[in-house]
């Protein structure tokens, strides 16, 4: 989440014009994340986020994306529900970007990751997979292995800016991962970026999931790729196995993987982690001056990758 487009008072008011959600109360911008501007919403008739979407996200793709969360909310996974106005629709048009309100989750993402934050992920993630299974629409990965390349390119220009041979060091990892990378596991629909900022807490318990704009149709173990990096990782880079086998096998205690998907977990966590690294690293050299957005670091997964390109079997991750 971050806020890259302002909205005005009257802005606001006109587009609250077209719901039944009352009279604003209060309103703010969030300023963690880096790819929507995001608002805290509070109205008569409750608390919303409003959402405008910026950047990477297609607003052809809008309708996919709300579609998955309204139909995850059926198959039992709590997330937001796109609010719809008066004519029926959930998206609308504000300060010249496609938006939409969508419903508030209680509840507080963890600051300071503990084993026990990782069994009720895996649980959540496999949960996921299984109800967005007759999902039918599908929607290409657009941040997948076919447009890890075309990223490094873009970013080529600056990479030693942020630490010396940082660009030669990428190209070679990239090499290899795309030379094995496997295309025969069962795919399904992903969120692609369930780092802990995304997963709400509340009571001790897993209370939600939110932001599902990069949720894609893909392999179903490189989401558990990416949850291993965002959350099996102490502060020094130091892989967490206890972490690592608790969100496994909570995983697979309701999906479990096959041969083929636990011995392609290195190179899939591999791949996670040069994505993260590659977006991270565009948005580092950048990001609008000015922009009220929290920059991530994208040296913070070099060491990920490190480790997962020494990653020999499934048996570094705690199976």
């Amino acid at each position: 989440m971050a806020v890259y487009t302002e909205v005005t008072d009257d802005a606001l008011t006109a587009l609250l014009g077209e719901y039944d959600l009352g009279t604003v109360v209060a309103f703010r911008g969030i300023a963690e994340g880096v790819e929507n501007s995001n608002f805290s919403l509070r109205t008569t008739a409750g608390d919303f986020i409003l959402t405008l979407y910026e950047k990477r996200v297609d607003p052809a793709e809008l309708p996919w994306f709300l579609g998955l969360m309204e139909h995850l909310a059926r198959g039992g996974i709590t997330c937001p529900q796109p609010v719809r106005a008066r004519d029926g629709s959930a998206l609308r048009h504000l300060a010249g970007r496609p938006a939409c309100i969508t419903t508030f989750l209680p509840g507080v993402w963890p600051r300071k990751i503990r084993p026990a934050h990782c069994a009720p992920v895996g649980d959540a993630v496999a949960s996921l997979h299984l109800a967005g299974s007759d999902y039918a629409p599908e929607r290409p990965n657009a941040l997948g292995p076919a447009g890890w390349r075309p990223l490094l390119d873009r970013c080529l220009p600056r990479a030693d800016e942020v630490q010396p041979g940082l660009g030669g060091q990428l190209t070679a990892a990239l090499n290899q991962i795309l030379t094995r990378w496997p295309s025969n596991l069962p795919r399904g629909h992903i969120h692609a970026d369930l780092f802990p900022d995304n997963v709400f807490f509340l009571g001790g318990e897993l209370s939600g999931l939110i932001d599902f704009y990069f949720a894609a149709t893909d392999l179903l173990a490189y989401d558990l790729a990416v949850c291993l990096n965002a959350w099996c990782f102490e502060p020094d880079m130091q892989f967490n196995i206890t972490k690592s086998r608790a969100l496994l096998r909570a995983y697979a205690a309701r999906r479990p993987l096959n041969a083929a998907e636990r011995a392609a977990l290195p190179v899939l966590c591999q791949g996670a982690a040069i994505r993260f690294l590659l977006t991270r690293l565009y948005d580092w050299v950048n990001t609008p001056p000015g922009a009220m957005v929290t920059r991530k670091d994208p040296m913070a997964y070099l060491g990920r990758l490190r480790f997962h390109l020494g990653a020999t079997d499934e048996h570094a991750y705690g199976l």
